[in-house]
């Protein structure tokens, strides 16, 4: 198979209509969290760029920029979760939660491998009080 034939096969699930995607991306709260999102995925590649070139390159960690880099992956956390109406507390406190069920000792791998999904969901949906622990 040459390029051009790659490209070919390649773009035949391209999507087409776009119309129900520039609806979708309308929507204020929906650019809100793709801000965030962006901004996350942004942040944490700065981090891990700095842990690449010290593992591969030798280069010193410098620990200033990493919490600076910390904060500014920070904001855009802030950013979504103003945009879905939660608070930082009710993230951790739900996170924990899940976690504690995921884990009920501390972490293994038997427990990773055989999560139930189902119970960690309905923590997710409800287990704790929304407006908990800022």
């Amino acid at each position: 198979m040459n390029s051009d034939q790659y490209q070919s096969d390649a773009t035949v699930t391209d999507l087409m209509d776009y119309g129900p995607v520039i609806e979708r991306l309308s929507n204020i709260g929906t650019l809100r969290l793709l801000h965030a999102a962006m901004g996350m995925w942004t942040e944490t590649g700065e981090f891990m760029d700095m842990l690449k070139k010290h593992i591969l390159y030798g280069k010193t960690i410098d620990q200033v920029n990493l919490k600076e880099e910390l904060g500014d992956l920070e904001w855009y956390v802030a950013l979504a979760i103003d945009e879905l109406k939660t608070t930082f507390g009710y993230v951790f406190e739900t996170n924990i939660a899940k976690l504690r069920a995921r884990y009920p000792n501390k972490f293994t791998e038997k427990d990773a491998l055989t999560r139930n999904l189902e119970n960690e969901r309905r923590i997710l949906e409800g287990g704790h009080n929304q407006t908990t622990g800022d």
